[in-house]
């Protein structure tokens, strides 16, 4: 009974230990599995070429075409103009674009030696300091969400309210880095996180390609132009709509994140050279074949797809020139 007992004891013992090692094997199978995926090198694909580069300083306002760029967390910049960092308000804070006030993407505003400058149609320049630490910062909603902006002053204001013709008064204000940025959370009806975004609508980057838009002019009976749908990063030298597959790109040192697609609205409509709304075309075209997924309706619901949103995963340079890689693993 004693050897007998002893085998017995011996052989679960063993039993035991093989078991053990094993699951010490599969542990590590699994580690160099996770860190062979993590360690296997980026395949980059070219897939297109930059051919503009589109800043819009205010929110709504005229596109600033530029050669090169500098791609923060927060968008585009050049110098001292960064993407959609000046905002149209009411004077209790609420945002004003230009799908309420049309005439407002014939507004040009740009930065020159400290000075902002405003220009529109009828109206003579104005000018005022950049910095104006002596001003209030007004709390403002955009799109139902709380974000900071400095007030620009009274002679903006004046000026802006004078340009839009209405009984309403209307504001100037200023987003500033050390103010908290917008952060849209994910939810049961919209799952994507996007961070670090001003005054933009959703994400801090849109991207196009100019075969998307030329599909899209031989189904029209005018033709629109790429500064219709107000894109920071437009591609050239790839099909019609390859922009909707690239996840992860790389531009120059920029690597860009995709998001979401970018859903239109009645801001389409509206002609960038005359302010006209016709509040039809080409939002119903696109309509007719560019609309989402079922299972995706809870998202961009009704609203057609045109365009790409992007997060900034790394910030760098950016040029018109520079070959679009997609990047896989």
């Amino acid at each position: 009974m004693e050897l007998r007992e002893m085998a017995v004891n011996a052989l679960a013992r063993n039993k035991k230990a093989a078991l053990l090692a094993a699951g010490g094997v599969a542990v590590l199978g699994c580690v160099a599995l996770g860190y062979n995926y993590l360690r296997k090198p980026e395949q980059s694909v070219r897939v297109g070429v930059v051919s503009k580069l589109l800043i819009h300083p205010l929110k709504s306002g005229k596109a600033v075409s530029v050669t090169l760029a500098e791609c923060q967390e927060k968008g585009l910049k050049l110098g001292d103009l960064k993407d959609r960092h000046w905002l149209v308000v009411t004077e209790d804070g609420h945002m004003v674009t230009g799908r309420q006030q049309p005439p407002l993407v014939l507004v040009s505003l740009i930065v020159e030696g400290g000075q902002v400058c405003l220009n529109g149609p009828n109206m003579e320049e104005l000018r005022f300091p950049f910095k104006q630490a002596d001003h209030t910062v007004i709390d403002c909603r955009v799109f139902g969400t709380d974000i900071q902006g400095r007030d620009c002053g009274d002679e903006a204001s004046r000026w802006l309210t004078r340009y839009l013709g209405g009984e309403i008064t209307f504001r100037l204000v200023h987003y500033e880095a050390e103010m908290k940025a917008r952060t849209l959370e994910g939810s049961a009806s919209f799952t994507p996180q996007i961070k670090d975004v001003v005054y933009s609508d959703m994400a801090v980057v849109m991207l196009l390609s100019e075969s998307s838009v030329k599909d899209l002019n031989s189904k029209l009976d005018e033709e629109v132009t790429v500064e219709r749908f107000r894109p920071n990063i437009v591609i050239s030298d790839c099909d019609a709509f390859d922009e909707d597959s690239w996840e992860e790109l790389q531009i120059g040192s920029v690597r860009l994140q995709r998001v979401m697609s970018c859903g239109r609205c009645l801001f389409t409509t509206i002609d960038p050279e005359t302010a006209v709304m016709t509040r039809k075309e080409p939002l119903e075209t696109l309509k007719s074949y560019r609309l989402c997924q079922p299972a995706e309706k809870h998202i961009y619901k009704s609203s057609p797809l045109f365009g790409q949103l992007h997060n900034v995963k790394q910030t760098g340079i950016m040029q018109v020139g520079d070959v679009v890689y997609k990047i896989s693993r």
